[in-house]
């Protein structure tokens, strides 16, 4: 599970670097916004998976403990 995560934050810089390029080099800010858009939701969800609940374990935890 953590490669998928990493993987995500990968492809999320991805989409943000490709967004500047296109918004500053081609002038095209409909499918940058859309790029940057695309990557907040994947560092949120993410975030979702990694941020620790209020017993002290992050979601991704349970789902590695369950495949073991």
């Amino acid at each position: 599970m953590n490669i998928v995560l990493s993987i995500l934050m990968l492809a999320a810089f991805a989409l943000i670097a490709g967004a500047i390029y296109l918004w500053r080099v081609k002038g095209e800010s409909k499918r940058a916004g859309l790029m940057a858009v695309l990557a907040a939701i994947m560092i949120m969800n993410v975030a979702i998976w990694t941020v620790p609940t209020d017993e002290g374990d992050a979601p991704v935890d349970r789902v590695d403990q369950a495949l073991d």
